[in-house]
């Protein structure tokens, strides 16, 4: 199986963040990328693989890495007090991938720098 789109970069996360990628960048997910998934975080895929798209396309969050550059975004799910991270990156080839995908109910650890977030609520990227 092929890689396929799940998503592509919006102009208001692009901006926000100051990032040099086109808006409608495609964001891609492929094998190997799930297969990192299942492997280590099997529980969080089964619950939220399939709302990956909807977590890139509205997230509650979203900052860059200064470790990695990757672009994190991270969705609330309110019903289970949990908080899905999905972080892409570009390749060396220019593809922006999804490269990891974990819950935490815990938003202190997931968020815990809030002065590096870029963007608290995405309703002030607009």
């Amino acid at each position: 199986m092929a890689a396929q789109q799940v998503s592509t970069f919006q102009s208001n996360i692009i901006t926000k963040l100051g990032l040099s990628v086109e808006p409608g960048t495609p964001i891609y997910l492929g094998e190997s990328n799930i297969a990192h998934m299942k492997s280590k975080h099997p529980a969080d895929y089964e619950k939220y693989g399939d709302h990956i798209p909807a977590i890139l396309d509205s997230p509650d969050y979203i900052r860059t890495n200064p470790k990695n550059g990757s672009v994190e975004y991270v969705k609330e799910f309110k019903i289970d007090n949990e908080f899905v991270k999905v972080a892409v990156r570009i390749s060396g080839a220019g593809r922006v991938y999804l490269r990891l995908h974990f819950v935490s109910s815990r938003i202190q650890n997931l968020l815990r720098d809030v002065r590096r977030l870029i963007c608290t609520y995405m309703r002030d990227c607009a």
